[in-house]
Formats: C-alpha cells, structure tokens, sequence
C-alpha cells in the first residue's frame, strides 16, 4: 500500500472513532461486536481503556477540526480512578490515556495525570522479586498469586520510561530499566519466542514456573504475548537508545515473529494451535506487532530497520485490506472497525473478555497508531 491508501485508511478509523465518541456510552469502550458496531464497555477502562483515551489524543492531533481537546479530557477522566489501583497493567492506560497527551500536544493536565499514575506504578516495584508484580488490583489477579509476573507486566516500561525523563528522576529511571530486564529474562526463551506468565518465590524472586493462562498451553506461544515482549522492547530501544539490550530483545523476539507468523502476516491467536488454520486469528495482536516492527525500524535507523519497516508495512497492509471495514464492496457494516480480534479461546478467562472474532479497542489503538506514522500524520519515534 502507498501512504495515500494508508491515509484513507486512517481516515476510516477517524470514522469510527467519531462514531464511537458520538455514541453516548455509558462507560469505556472494550470491545465491538463486528456486525452491528456495538461496544462492551467497562466503568474505568479496565486494563484497556487507554486505548480509547489514546485514540482521541491521536484524533485530535490529526483532525483537530473534528476532535477536540475536551473529548480526550473526558475519556482521561473516566479512567483515572485507576491510578491509585494496586495493578501493573495501569502503566498502558496512563502512558496512552495521559503520556500520549501530553507527549503529541503538550496538556498539562495529562502530564500531571501521567506523572501521578508513574509514581503509583514506582511504589509497587517489589525489591526482591526485582520488578513490579501484577498486583492485587490486576484483571487477573484471582486467578495468580501475589508473587506473579508476565510479559504483559511491560505494559509499565513505557509510563515508566517517560516519566524517569520528564522528571530527571534516577529513582524512576532504575526501576523503569530493572523492571523491564527482569520481565524481559523471566520470559523470553532462548529462541526469541515468549511464555506469557511466570510464579516467583516471593523471598528471593526466583523463577519457580512458567505457564500460560491466555494461551493454548504452557508451552507454546500466544500471538499476544509476543508482540507485547516485541512492542515494549523495542519501544525501550527507541527511548533508551544508548542501552543495546533493548534492541537485542526487540531483534530477537522480532525475527521469532517473522519468522512464524503465517504466510498472509495475519497472527493465529497461539502460534501452537493443534486446530491451526480452522481456529482464530488475532487481528490484536498483528496490530501490536506492527507498531512493534515500526519502532524498531526507527531505533535500528534506516540500514538496519529497513526489512523491519517491510514487515510492518506488509502487515499494515493485510490488516487494512482484509480487516478493517469495509472488507468488501458489499459490506455495509460501519466503517472503520478492525475485525478478527481474539481476548484468547482460553476456558480461564473471565467472562467480560470471552469474545473471539470483535473489535478489541487496544487493537484498533495500535493499527490506528501505525497507520498514522505509516500516512505520516505524526513523525517516527513520537510516541
């Protein structure tokens, strides 16, 4: 795809973003179900509404005209009850719904917002496990111990990382670089594929299993935990540029994807999937890579971040052509919604997140995101 055909995609999820502001919803946009639009929300954006917060920000930045200021501080609003909450997970809903804010039009209120949620984050970083745990608060805490990790625990590092540079904070910047190496050795095998989860002995930090709750089984890997070890090392690649153990994460877990991902760049929702192909894709987490393939790009530079760069386009472009409404002349669903997206076909998740084949608001975030670099409404390395 050119950038012109990425634009007008961009221009169909700025449709859908619309629609979905002028909704009048009574909470925080989830997810959709593909046929009618219709969105699941939550009170306080759960673990995803950062996404939906990230969106307008990015709306705005592009359509001005249209998106307004207001509808970010509303959307910001409705979350922020979760700052103080007792949950790794905060750290992605503050970065996109605050961070991003301030970073794409310099708000105070979201800087202020950001910084208070990154210090909340700091205080739960835990001295002997040597990272900060799910939390009590955490979506999936009833069903792990207090002494429990996962690749999803890097949904910090970006909030983290932030606010170690705006504040000039060494405390900040040591728990922001601990927290992400430890998550990143607990749960990145050594060959560049990720295990989702991980039990710690609360005394020492040690490792005592790995496992797999969201995925197929505790061997293999689901689609979403590797992009979210490739997104979030590569993001510390591009913040963190003088420290090469991010980017040698950020290759590795890369080059694991690329080198597994099906043929047409669109991930099943395990990679190990017996039932593969008659099981679901995740449309989710190609987007999450696709972002992760455009950061790392930027962090390698031109030479070396060119067949990254390649990658990411291919998968923008399978996303966008095969995807994102509408997928066909005939298709009269409305517009701009990222269809194909998997919570995970796992009996243990909780009921508000059974849901294969919807639109997963941090998904449509992600795709949103990478088209507007790849249309160039907002420049490489921004966010």
């Amino acid at each position: 795809m050119s950038s012109l055909q990425f634009f007008e995609a961009q221009s169909r999820m700025l449709t859908r973003i619309q629609a979905t502001r002028d909704a009048g919803l009574p909470g925080v946009p989830h997810w959709a179900d593909t046929e009618t639009g219709d969105w699941t929300t939550t009170p306080d954006g759960d673990w995803t509404g950062g996404g939906w917060v990230g969106q307008l920000w990015l709306a705005h930045s592009i359509d001005p005209a249209n998106f307004s200021l207001t509808d970010a501080h509303r959307a910001l609003e409705l979350i922020t009850p979760r700052m103080h909450k007792q949950t790794v997970f905060k750290g992605y809903g503050f970065y996109c719904g605050a961070a991003i804010g301030h970073l794409l039009t310099g708000d105070r209120h979201a800087r202020e917002t950001a910084l208070q949620a990154a210090k909340s984050l700091a205080e739960m970083f835990d001295e002997r496990l040597g990272l900060i745990p799910l939390g009590e608060d955490a979506e999936e805490a009833s069903s792990t111990g207090a002494a429990e990790s996962s690749i999803d625990s890097l949904l910090a590092s970006p909030l983290l990382f932030w606010a170690a540079s705006e504040l000039d904070d060494t405390r900040m910047e040591d728990v922001a670089v601990r927290h992400t190496q430890r998550v990143l050795e607990n749960h990145v095998r050594t060959d560049g594929s990720v295990v989702q989860s991980s039990t710690l002995d609360p005394s020492t930090g040690a490792v005592l299993k790995t496992h797999t709750h969201k995925g197929y089984s505790d061997t293999s890997t689901w689609g979403r935990a590797q992009a979210w070890a490739m997104i979030f090392s590569a993001h510390a690649a591009v913040v963190r540029p003088a420290e090469p153990q991010w980017r040698e994460y950020a290759v590795r877990t890369s080059d694991w994807w690329i080198a597994n991902v099906p043929a047409d760049k669109i991930p099943f929702w395990d990679f190990a999937d017996p039932a593969i192909p008659d099981t679901s894709r995740d449309t989710a987490a190609g987007a999450i890579a696709t972002a992760a393939l455009l950061r790392l790009s930027h962090a390698l530079g031109t030479e070396g971040g060119s067949p990254y760069a390649q990658i990411a386009h291919e998968t923008a472009s399978a996303l966008v052509s095969g995807y994102l409404t509408p997928c066909r002349p005939d298709d009269t669903r409305p517009v701009g919604i990222l269809t194909g997206g998997c919570f995970t076909r796992s009996n243990t998740v909780r009921s508000l997140d059974a849901a294969t084949d919807v639109e997963l608001i941090f998904g449509s975030y992600f795709l949103f995101e990478s088209l507007a670099i790849l249309a160039g409404s907002i420049p490489a390395g921004r966010i």
